[in-house]
């Protein structure tokens, strides 16, 4: 096997060092592997510079894996990387979405038995990447929400087993309560299918299928068939709303009359300021995005 390199936050705490520690054991005991702990995009690159031919392990969530794959594509290295991936973040969508096991040890295993898929990527007009999902209006709302409820509920409970992970269905009910309803247009492979006169409760593009922790924002997306889903909601009304999120957690919502659901290569929004969540990181205001897909970005090994 070949020598690997993991890379990890440095801002991690205790039960993710330990957790760590588990899926190291397992996987020295077939090749070597160097552990770097990372803050800052400066030191990651440096980590990369130096990563030779060695295949690369992030140890994190979804906003780590965000950032190596944000800084391969920087490094216009990513073509040829193939990574793994040690689910240690709070919510591990893209983990989850991808049948890679929540079980560190477990997808320790993988990264040593499993096979390298080709996985698309998400690029926005300014050269910015999205790895599992992004998203404007309620759910980004639900987003700036959730980091709040999830810092104040991350400290209850012990490692793993804490409140954080009720974060964004927190958010996502707080969001629904008093919306931020919008007014957009939405272009989808160059047909427009909601425009300014139709307020909309939120609009997805979903490479991964899960947010939040294992919500299923876009239900029927999959990172390796070269096509975004793109979910844009019209539940606007009170019994709307109510219904959409009551749908939302059972994963349904895609399926409502007041719901659009289409596969899309290229997705644009445009209109009043919005807000976008893309892997869990808010930012905005915005006025306009474009969202295109990239066949085949990367290499992930998966089960």
């Amino acid at each position: 096997m070949d020598p690997l390199l993991v890379i990890t936050n440095s801002d991690a705490g205790t039960a993710d060092e330990q957790q760590l520690e588990r899926a190291l054991a397992v996987l020295r005991e077939r090749t070597s592997v160097e552990v770097c702990a990372t803050s800052d995009p400066g030191e990651l690159d440096g980590v990369l510079h130096r990563a030779g031919s060695r295949r690369i392990v992030v140890a994190g969530g979804d906003g780590s894996m965000h950032a190596v794959v944000a800084a391969l594509h920087r490094r216009r290295e990513l073509q040829d990387a193939v990574l793994g991936l040690l689910p240690l973040g709070t919510g591990n969508d893209f983990a989850r979405g991808n049948d890679i096991p929540l079980d560190v040890e477990e997808a320790a295993k993988v990264v040593l038995h499993g096979r390298p898929r080709r996985m698309d990527l998400i690029l926005d007009e300014v050269g910015e990447i999205v790895v599992n999902s992004v998203h404007a209006g309620a759910g980004a709302q639900a987003s700036r929400r959730a980091d709040r409820w999830k810092d104040r509920l991350h400290g209850i409970g012990v490692g793993k087993v804490n409140l954080g992970k009720l974060g964004y269905p927190i958010g996502a009910l707080l969001a629904a309560v008093k919306p931020p309803f919008i007014r957009l247009r939405v272009e989808v492979d160059g047909e427009v299918v909601v425009d300014y006169d139709q307020p909309v409760l939120m609009v997805a593009v979903g490479n991964g299928s899960n947010v939040g922790g294992g919500t299923e924002l876009t239900p029927e997306a999959d990172a390796r068939d070269g096509l975004m889903d793109v979910m844009v909601a019209r539940s606007v009304g009170s019994l709307g709303r109510v219904g959409y999120l009551a749908s939302l957690m059972r994963g349904t919502h895609h399926r409502r009359d007041d719901v659009v659901y289409l596969r899309a290569k290229q997705v644009t929004i445009d209109g009043e300021q919005f807000y976008c969540s893309a892997d869990g990181e808010v930012y905005g205001p915005e006025r306009r995005r474009t969202w295109r897909l990239e066949p085949g970005a990367y290499s992930l090994v998966l089960p």
